[in-house]
C-alpha cells in the first residue's frame, strides 16, 4: 500500500465525513484515476521529437503512453489524418498515488515562480485540470536527453460530486492550491 493510499485509509476519510457529513464510508469521495496527457504537434517537422516525448512520459508515468492520432486533416497546420501527434497514459491503482506523490512532492515545487495551483480549475464534477510547461520538473527525466521542452495535461478524476468536495479532497491529499487572495 502507497504512502498516499494509507493516508486516505487513516485520515482522510475520517477528515471528509466529518465536513460533508456523509452517513457512510462508501459516500466519500477518493481518487480514482489521473490521465496525464503530452500534445506533440511539432512531431510534423522533427520525427525524433514523439521518440523522446515518450520515453521521457515512459519515465514520469511509470508505464508506456498510448500514441494518439489526428482524427481529421488540417490542411492550414499541414496535418493529415492518421498522424500520430500526442501521447497519453490512465494512470489508476498503486501507479496513481505513486505518481500523485511524486507530482505533488517533488514536481510542483521544483516549477520556477511557483505560487500555488489554481483553485478554481475544477469542471464542476469534482475533476481537477493543470498543465505543466515543461517535463524537466520531475526528477527522474535527465536533462541532457531532452529532446525537446514539452508541456503536459494533468487531470485527477474523482468521484466528487461537486467542486467543493473535490477541492476539500485534494487539499487533505497535499495539493498546495493558492489562497483565494491572490
Amino acid at each position: 500500500m502507497t504512502r498516499l493510499e494509507a493516508l486516505y485509509k487513516s485520515k482522510i476519510i475520517q477528515a471528509l465525513t466529518k465536513e460533508f457529513g456523509y452517513r457512510n464510508c462508501m459516500q466519500v469521495p477518493k481518487l480514482e484515476k489521473i490521465v496525464v496527457s503530452m500534445g506533440v504537434g511539432r512531431v510534423i517537422q522533427d520525427k525524433k521529437l514523439l521518440e523522446g516525448a515518450t520515453r521521457d512520459m515512459t519515465l514520469i508515468a511509470g508505464q508506456k503512453p498510448y500514441i494518439c492520432k489526428a482524427h481529421v486533416s488540417v490542411s492550414n497546420f499541414k496535418l493529415r489524418e492518421g498522424m500520430e501527434i500526442g501521447l497519453k497514459v490512465t494512470l489508476r491503482g498503486a501507479r496513481m498515488y505513486e505518481f500523485f506523490d511524486r507530482l505533488v512532492s517533488l514536481a510542483i515545487p521544483r516549477v520556477r515562480d511557483f505560487r500555488g495551483l489554481n483553485p478554481k480549475s475544477f469542471d464542476k464534477q469534482g475533476n481537477y485540470n493543470m498543465g505543466l510547461t515543461e517535463q524537466a520538473v520531475f526528477p527522474e527525466i535527465d536533462l541532457d536527453k531532452i529532446v525537446g521542452v514539452q508541456g503536459m495535461n494533468i487531470t485527477m478524476v474523482t468521484t466528487a460530486k461537486t467542486d467543493d468536495e473535490g477541492r476539500a479532497l485534494l487539499k487533505l491529499f497535499g495539493m498546495p492550491f493558492r489562497s483565494e487572495a491572490n
